[in-house]
């Protein structure tokens, strides 16, 4: 853990760079010491069908959900989803600055006896496997 989910709007497609949101998103994550980095997962996803506001097509948003294993305190997750919002703040500032673009992100806990993990990559890293 933790997974990143962001949607962003199609009209955002060539404002932003996506694959440098991702990035940025893993490597703030990866300096955030209650997210093991081989558990981290940032993905992407482009919305073509939405509406915002007023309805006019120049709205764009990103909405970034991040997913956790429960079990970490309300300080530890006020932290991380500080830093994480204001890196990507800092990330989209320019154009943000320059375009009509809604940011939200949202962090929620995970159940973990409803939710079973397994996985090889931690074998392909040298890291000690752990419970993500």
């Amino acid at each position: 853990m933790p997974h990143f989910h962001v949607e962003y709007s199609g009209n955002l497609e060539d404002i932003v760079d996506m694959g440098g949101l991702c990035e940025c998103i893993r490597a703030t994550a990866a300096g955030i010491d209650t997210f093991p980095m081989p558990g981290i997962r940032v993905r992407a996803v482009r919305v073509d069908h939405y509406s915002i506001a007023d309805g006019s097509p120049v709205h764009g948003f990103i909405d970034i959900s991040v997913r956790i294993r429960a079990g970490r305190s309300v300080d530890i997750k006020q932290d991380a989803t500080r830093r994480i919002f204001e890196a990507v703040r800092a990330f989209l500032a320019p154009a943000m600055t320059r375009h009509s673009i809604a940011l939200s992100l949202e962090m929620r806990d995970i159940d973990p006896e409803l939710s079973p993990k397994t996985g090889t990559i931690r074998d392909h890293l040298g890291v000690p496997p752990q419970e993500t």
